[in-house]
Protein backbone atom coordinates (compact mmCIF):
# COMPACT_ATOMS: atom_id res chain seq x y z
CA UNK A 1 0.00 0.00 0.00
CA UNK A 2 1.24 3.45 -0.82
CA UNK A 3 1.74 6.01 1.91
CA UNK A 4 -0.99 8.63 2.11
CA UNK A 5 0.51 11.98 1.13
CA UNK A 6 0.01 14.77 3.64
CA UNK A 7 -1.26 16.96 0.78
CA UNK A 8 -4.58 15.09 1.04
CA UNK A 9 -5.38 17.25 4.08
CA UNK A 10 -4.10 20.53 2.58
CA UNK A 11 -4.95 20.42 -1.12
CA UNK A 12 -8.67 20.50 -2.02
CA UNK A 13 -8.04 18.61 -5.29
CA UNK A 14 -6.26 15.79 -3.46
CA UNK A 15 -8.91 15.81 -0.72
CA UNK A 16 -11.63 15.26 -3.32
CA UNK A 17 -9.63 12.64 -5.23
CA UNK A 18 -9.12 10.83 -1.91
CA UNK A 19 -12.90 10.76 -1.47
CA UNK A 20 -13.18 13.53 1.13
CA UNK A 21 -10.38 11.77 2.99
CA UNK A 22 -12.00 8.33 3.03
CA UNK A 23 -9.24 6.94 0.80
CA UNK A 24 -6.76 7.59 3.60
CA UNK A 25 -8.14 4.55 5.47
CA UNK A 26 -5.24 2.32 6.54
CA UNK A 27 -6.75 -0.75 4.82
CA UNK A 28 -9.38 -1.32 2.11
CA UNK A 29 -9.47 2.32 0.97
CA UNK A 30 -11.69 1.41 -2.01
CA UNK A 31 -14.27 -0.08 0.31
CA UNK A 32 -14.10 2.93 2.63
CA UNK A 33 -14.38 5.22 -0.39
CA UNK A 34 -17.47 3.40 -1.59
CA UNK A 35 -18.92 3.55 1.91
CA UNK A 36 -18.35 7.32 1.99
CA UNK A 37 -20.26 7.61 -1.30
CA UNK A 38 -23.43 6.10 0.20
CA UNK A 39 -24.67 9.14 2.20
CA UNK A 40 -23.98 11.38 -0.78
CA UNK A 41 -26.02 8.99 -2.93
CA UNK A 42 -28.95 9.38 -0.53
CA UNK A 43 -28.81 13.13 -1.19
CA UNK A 44 -28.41 12.73 -4.96
CA UNK A 45 -31.23 10.18 -5.11
CA UNK A 46 -33.71 12.85 -3.99
CA UNK A 47 -33.18 14.68 -7.28
CA UNK A 48 -35.05 14.07 -10.53
CA UNK A 49 -33.44 11.27 -12.55
CA UNK A 50 -32.24 13.63 -15.32
CA UNK A 51 -30.52 15.84 -12.75
CA UNK A 52 -29.01 12.79 -11.04
CA UNK A 53 -27.62 11.55 -14.37
CA UNK A 54 -26.22 14.98 -15.25
CA UNK A 55 -24.48 15.24 -11.88
CA UNK A 56 -23.01 11.74 -12.17
CA UNK A 57 -21.73 12.58 -15.66
CA UNK A 58 -20.21 15.80 -14.30
CA UNK A 59 -18.67 13.87 -11.38
CA UNK A 60 -17.12 11.44 -13.88
CA UNK A 61 -15.65 14.27 -15.97
CA UNK A 62 -14.42 16.07 -12.87
CA UNK A 63 -12.98 12.78 -11.60
CA UNK A 64 -10.88 12.29 -14.73
CA UNK A 65 -9.23 15.63 -14.01
CA UNK A 66 -9.03 15.20 -10.20
CA UNK A 67 -7.47 11.76 -10.45
CA UNK A 68 -4.98 12.76 -13.16
CA UNK A 69 -3.94 15.90 -11.31
CA UNK A 70 -3.56 14.10 -7.98
CA UNK A 71 -1.62 11.22 -9.57
CA UNK A 72 0.71 13.68 -11.26
CA UNK A 73 1.17 15.70 -8.07
CA UNK A 74 1.98 12.73 -5.83
CA UNK A 75 3.89 10.80 -8.50
CA UNK A 76 1.82 7.60 -8.19
CA UNK A 77 -0.56 6.45 -10.92
CA UNK A 78 -3.83 5.26 -9.38
CA UNK A 79 -2.70 5.45 -5.77
CA UNK A 80 -4.90 3.12 -3.71
CA UNK A 81 -6.23 6.09 -1.76
CA UNK A 82 -7.62 7.82 -4.84
CA UNK A 83 -11.25 6.79 -4.47
CA UNK A 84 -13.26 9.43 -6.35
CA UNK A 85 -13.65 6.69 -8.95
CA UNK A 86 -15.39 4.52 -6.33
CA UNK A 87 -17.76 7.39 -5.54
CA UNK A 88 -18.78 7.67 -9.19
CA UNK A 89 -18.90 3.90 -9.71
CA UNK A 90 -21.27 3.52 -6.77
CA UNK A 91 -23.46 6.39 -7.99
CA UNK A 92 -23.65 4.70 -11.41
CA UNK A 93 -24.61 1.44 -9.70
CA UNK A 94 -27.46 3.19 -7.92
CA UNK A 95 -29.05 4.90 -10.95
CA UNK A 96 -32.84 4.59 -10.55
CA UNK A 97 -32.44 2.26 -7.55
CA UNK A 98 -34.97 2.30 -4.72
CA UNK A 99 -33.83 4.59 -1.93
CA UNK A 100 -33.80 2.10 0.92
CA UNK A 101 -31.03 0.74 3.14
CA UNK A 102 -31.43 -2.76 1.64
CA UNK A 103 -30.94 -1.53 -1.93
CA UNK A 104 -28.07 0.75 -0.85
CA UNK A 105 -26.35 -2.27 0.71
CA UNK A 106 -27.09 -4.52 -2.26
CA UNK A 107 -25.67 -1.94 -4.65
CA UNK A 108 -22.64 -1.51 -2.40
CA UNK A 109 -21.90 -5.25 -2.42
CA UNK A 110 -22.48 -5.62 -6.17
CA UNK A 111 -20.24 -2.68 -7.00
CA UNK A 112 -17.44 -3.88 -4.70
CA UNK A 113 -17.60 -7.40 -6.19
CA UNK A 114 -17.22 -6.08 -9.75
CA UNK A 115 -14.58 -3.55 -8.71
CA UNK A 116 -12.50 -6.17 -6.90
CA UNK A 117 -12.87 -9.13 -9.30
CA UNK A 118 -12.58 -6.95 -12.42
CA UNK A 119 -14.07 -9.29 -15.06
CA UNK A 120 -13.52 -8.36 -18.70
CA UNK A 121 -13.67 -5.55 -19.87
CA UNK A 122 -13.08 -3.97 -16.45
CA UNK A 123 -9.63 -5.58 -16.10
CA UNK A 124 -8.74 -4.53 -19.66
CA UNK A 125 -9.66 -0.89 -18.93
CA UNK A 126 -7.72 -1.01 -15.66
CA UNK A 127 -4.59 -2.27 -17.40
CA UNK A 128 -4.58 -0.42 -20.70
CA UNK A 129 -6.35 2.92 -20.31
CA UNK A 130 -3.98 5.41 -18.73
CA UNK A 131 -4.26 8.70 -16.91
CA UNK A 132 -7.29 10.09 -15.14
CA UNK A 133 -9.63 8.46 -17.65
CA UNK A 134 -8.05 5.09 -16.90
CA UNK A 135 -8.46 5.56 -13.16
CA UNK A 136 -12.14 6.40 -13.64
CA UNK A 137 -13.12 4.06 -16.48
CA UNK A 138 -12.75 0.68 -14.79
CA UNK A 139 -14.97 1.83 -11.92
CA UNK A 140 -17.50 3.30 -14.36
CA UNK A 141 -17.74 -0.08 -16.11
CA UNK A 142 -17.96 -1.89 -12.77
CA UNK A 143 -20.79 0.48 -11.85
CA UNK A 144 -22.62 -0.27 -15.11
CA UNK A 145 -22.31 -4.03 -14.53
CA UNK A 146 -23.48 -3.65 -10.93
CA UNK A 147 -26.38 -1.41 -12.03
CA UNK A 148 -27.53 -4.02 -14.54
CA UNK A 149 -27.44 -6.70 -11.85
CA UNK A 150 -29.27 -4.44 -9.40
CA UNK A 151 -32.03 -3.71 -11.90
CA UNK A 152 -32.33 -7.41 -12.77
CA UNK A 153 -32.71 -8.14 -9.05
CA UNK A 154 -35.51 -5.57 -8.91
CA UNK A 155 -37.31 -7.46 -11.66
CA UNK A 156 -37.22 -10.79 -9.84
CA UNK A 157 -37.89 -9.57 -6.30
Amino acid sequence: MNRVPSSVWRNPVHFLAFGLGSGAAPWAPGTFGTLAAVPLWYLLAQLPLATYLALVLAAFALGCWLCQRTSDDIGVHDHGGIVWDEFVGYWVTMIAAPVTPLWALTGFVLFRVFDILKPWPIRWADRYVKGGLGIMLDDLIAGVFAAICLQLLRLVI
